[in-house]
């Protein structure tokens, strides 16, 4: 991947107050597909529109995924990102299940590296802020019938963000009883685009009512817990942090893995299994529900401080930051930023 073309006309850095997810950077990396040809010339550009026919496929049937990641910058000015060939991995599973051609992983992740590396001065380093990284594929067929493109662009584009959340503030949060995020045999254990829109209504309607996100159950009954908005969530119970296992309903984050990992090499009881709602609220009036947090790579650690369900409402570690959420966070937040050493082989540093 050589072909870059610079703009002419930079635009001025932010700053790193106030930073939401609405910022862009001046670059974009694009590689197309054509069947027969398969995927070609990889390429880094300004950013621009998008030039598509209103009948591209994407816009009528959602045939797209994408991922999410993030930059940071070393106080010695390394630019470094965490476990990205994680997310190349899961994106190419996501593309099995919708049916969009794989990609070279390598290829992908070189252009990633040279974009962020392009990018460096939007790369904030006031605490908790970072530089997202978004990769996506959307079909681009001007077609109306119901079936897989054969044309293609991915496309990564980038973000100078803040905080995701509260931060490390504890938030409280809402069990969805009606709605549901995913049913077996869906697309929930992707990231595809169509997953997220459906769920914005019952965000919103949780934030009416003073909640920071929605706790989601399973689709059949109703009764076991799932994710926390976007997120995998933890709940440690009597010592042992609990997480519901991986199915075809559940995201395998990547920052999931790297909590399991964490835990087992600090000799603290983790274990994936299937959790009902009752449970928590059961062992939370024993005295056992010790502490929660969600986590992804948006927020990283993101504490619950309190949930509702139903009539009932419980209040989490007092409201306040559990010991492992903190000590979660600090060790996830040092190792990308570069201040704790990297003992796992997770940073990838970006050169251009």
């Amino acid at each position: 991947m050589k072909i870059v073309l610079k703009t002419t006309t930079p635009t001025a850095n932010p700053g790193e107050k106030g930073l939401g997810f609405g910022v862009f950077t001046d670059h974009m990396f694009t590689m197309d597909y054509e069947k027969g040809k398969g995927w070609h010339s990889p390429r880094i550009t300004a950013v621009e529109p998008l030039m598509m026919h209103p009948g591209s496929a994407v816009l009528h049937y959602a045939q797209a995924v994408f991922e999410g990641m993030k930059a940071f910058k070393s106080k010695d000015d390394r630019v470094l990102l965490f476990r990205p060939e994680q997310n190349m991995q899961r994106m190419n599973r996501s593309c099995v299940r919708m049916n969009i051609p794989t990609f070279d992983e390598d290829l992908a992740l070189e252009g990633i590296k040279k974009l962020v590396a392009l990018e460096h001065r939007w790369i904030p380093r006031e605490p908790g802020t970072s530089l997202y990284v978004r990769p996506f594929i959307i079909a681009t067929d001007p077609f109306l019938g119901p079936s897989a493109s054969s044309t293609y662009k991915f496309i990564v584009i980038l973000a100078p963000v803040g905080a995701y959340l509260a931060g490390l503030n504890p938030v409280d949060i809402y069990v969805e009883p009606h709605y549901v995020r995913a049913i077996r045999g869906g697309t929930g254990n992707i990231k595809a685009a169509g997953n997220y829109a459906p769920q914005y209504v019952v965000q919103e309607s949780a934030s009416e009512l003073g909640y920071a996100q929605v706790l989601w159950l399973d689709g059949v009954e109703r009764k076991y817990v799932e994710e926390v908005g976007a997120m995998n969530v933890f709940f440690n119970i009597d010592g042992t942090l609990v997480t519901p296992d991986l199915g075809d309903t559940i995201l395998p984050g990547v920052t999931r893995d790297s909590v399991i990992q964490l835990l087992k090499a600090w000799h603290i009881p983790v274990e994936e299994r299937r959790l009902e709602i009752a449970e928590l609220f059961e062992v939370y009036e024993q005295g056992k529900l010790i502490e929660a947090f969600g986590c992804g790579t948006a927020a990283a650690i993101s504490p619950i401080g309190g949930l509702a369900w139903k009539d009932s409402k419980i209040k989490i570690a007092k409201g306040q930051v559990g010991e492992i959420s903190k000590r979660l966070y600090e060790t996830l937040t040092g190792m990308q930023t570069g201040e704790l050493p990297d003992e796992y082989d997770w940073i990838v540093e970006a050169k251009s």
